[in-house]
């Protein structure tokens, strides 16, 4: 599996979240928590927003701990709005164009989890997306199919909607194929205004995800950045210290948003197609 975050709030330095913290996601992807997968070296990813029109990206083939092109760069790139993710593959190829995010225009999409059986569903999800958004594909892993997917079922309009027709359809062909607990996803996705997440799986019993409970949680994180607003929000795989109150676990089968600090929470149910 993968770990990932996403931040929201005033501008900070990338590396305050992603290195300084105790258990920061470069220290998730040599010890994660997760039983499944302790090491995440297979690639990492990081999409920020700053002043352009599309969010910066940043990937590699290599450990996140072992780039310091990484560590130099979130050393002096701030952003009040940015997603990170390091990888473990469920078995496609390390690869740049396989790394975490995935983006289209303002979009950025990350996931830990997989489709079951992928290989034995492949050829029909690659069908079922939008003939404009096909030549998109530009790797072999099925987090890629399911950004498509959920693009080609109105995710600009309706991030939910988008979001529950694609684990639909993910779970329809399953269906067909007689393949069992077809989906195991936590998402983070992010168009720069709003950061939305969703913890699902087929069989009601999803990789874990969390969301920081007051502004108390990311000064937490980062105690000498000084410059947190009230609205400072983070979304993670992993709780990034030990101040277990201070983060809240996001429920089986839901659907967060945050937008300038408020955090709403609903049920996330697929839409069958």
């Amino acid at each position: 599996m993968c770990r990932w975050l996403a931040y929201s709030g005033a501008p900070i330095l990338l590396d305050e979240v992603l290195f300084k913290p105790d258990h920061s996601l470069i220290d998730q992807s040599l010890r994660a928590s997760d039983p499944s997968s302790t090491t995440n070296g297979d690639g990492f990813g990081l999409g920020w927003y700053g002043t352009g029109d599309v969010p910066g990206v940043y990937k590699d083939i290599r450990p996140a701990w072992n780039d310091t092109n990484l560590q130099a760069l979130a050393a002096q790139i701030e952003s009040s709005m940015f997603v990170a993710h390091v990888r473990a593959t469920t078995g496609s190829p390390v690869q740049r164009t396989n790394c975490h995010p995935f983006t289209h225009q303002k979009w950025l999409f990350v996931h830990n989890g997989l489709i079951n059986d992928y290989q034995k569903l492949h050829r029909d999800l690659a069908f079922a997306i939008s003939p404009d958004l096909f030549p998109l594909i530009h790797g072999t892993t099925d987090s890629e199919l399911m950004f498509l997917l959920a693009l080609g079922f109105g995710l600009d309009g309706d991030v939910q909607a988008g979001l529950a027709r694609m684990a639909g359809m993910v779970e329809y062909i399953a269906e067909r194929h007689e393949v069992e607990n077809a989906l195991q996803m936590t998402l983070g996705i992010s168009d720069g205004e709003s950061l939305y997440a969703v913890r699902y799986s087929t069989e009601g019993n999803s990789r874990s995800l969390f969301h920081s409970a007051s502004r108390d949680a990311t000064m937490e994180i980062a105690p000498d950045a000084g410059r947190f607003s009230r609205g400072a929000r983070a979304i993670v795989s992993e709780p990034l210290d030990n101040l277990e109150a201070e983060w809240v676990a996001v429920p089986e089968a839901s659907f967060l948003t945050i937008t300038r600090g408020k955090i709403s929470c609903e049920p996330f149910v697929p839409i069958a197609p």
